[in-house]
C-alpha cells in the first residue's frame, strides 16, 4: 500500500508538470490534441489522488471504498472523452489550423518512453493488492503513452507536411480510447472481472 501511494504521488507530481507544459504549448499553437493531452494529464493526476485517498485511513480494507475509487477513475475517463471530442469536432468544423509545436513534440516523445514504466509498476502493485482502482489508474498511465504516440503523429504530421487536420483527428482517437477505458474501469475490467473487485 505504501508503494501504491508512492507511485500515485510520483504520477501526480509528473502529471502536474506535464499538464502545465502541454496546455501552455497547446494554447500557443492552437492544438486541441495538445490541450487534450494536457487535460488528460490533469485527469490522470486526479486519478492518482483517488488512489491516495483509497489507501488512506479506514478505507484500506474497505470494499466499498475500492468500488467508489474505481468509479471515480472511470468518471474521469468520461470527462476527458467528452471534452476532447467536443473540442476536436469544433476544430475540424471550423478548419482551425494549429501551428507547429516543437515543445509539444518533445513532451510527447518523453512521455511515450516514461509512461509505460510507471504503468507497469502500478499494474504490479495493483495485482499484488487485488485493487482494480490501482490497476485502472495505471492503465491511465498506459493510455497516456498511447496518447503520446498519437500526439506525435498529429503534431509531426502537421510540422512535416502541414496536415492540420491530423491534430483534431488524433484528438478524436484520444477521446474514443478514453471512453473505452472509462467503460472498462467502471465495470472493473482492470482486475479481469465484470462486476468489480469487491
Amino acid at each position: 500500500m505504501r508503494r501504491a501511494r508512492a507511485l500515485a504521488w510520483l504520477g501526480i507530481a509528473w502529471h502536474g508538470i506535464e499538464a502545465a507544459i502541454a496546455v501552455a504549448a497547446g494554447l500557443a499553437a492552437s492544438s486541441i490534441a495538445l490541450v487534450g493531452f494536457g487535460a488528460d494529464s490533469l485527469i490522470e493526476g486526479f486519478a492518482g489522488l483517488v488512489v491516495v485517498w483509497r489507501f488512506g485511513g479506514r478505507r484500506v480494507s474497505s470494499d466499498a471504498s475500492e468500488r467508489r475509487a474505481q468509479r471515480l477513475i472511470a468518471a474521469s475517463f468520461y470527462l476527458l472523452a467528452a471534452y476532447v471530442a467536443i473540442e476536436s469536432l469544433r476544430t475540424l468544423l471550423g478548419a482551425d489550423h494549429p501551428q507547429v509545436s516543437w515543445l509539444g513534440i518533445g513532451l510527447a516523445a518523453f512521455t511515450l518512453v516514461t509512461m509505460p514504466l510507471l504503468a507497469s509498476a502500478k499494474a504490479r502493485v495493483g495485482e499484488a493488492l487485488g485493487s482494480s482502482a490501482t490497476k485502472s489508474e495505471g492503465r491511465q498511465n498506459m493510455l497516456c503513452a498511447y496518447l503520446s504516440a498519437a500526439l506525435l503523429l498529429g503534431l509531426g504530421g502537421n510540422a512535416a507536411w502541414g496536415l492540420w487536420w491530423l491534430d483534431p483527428v488524433v484528438a478524436l482517437f484520444i477521446a474514443g480510447v478514453a471512453l473505452r477505458e472509462g467503460r472498462q474501469a467502471w465495470r472493473g475490467d482492470a482486475c479481469g472481472c465484470e462486476t468489480g473487485c469487491a
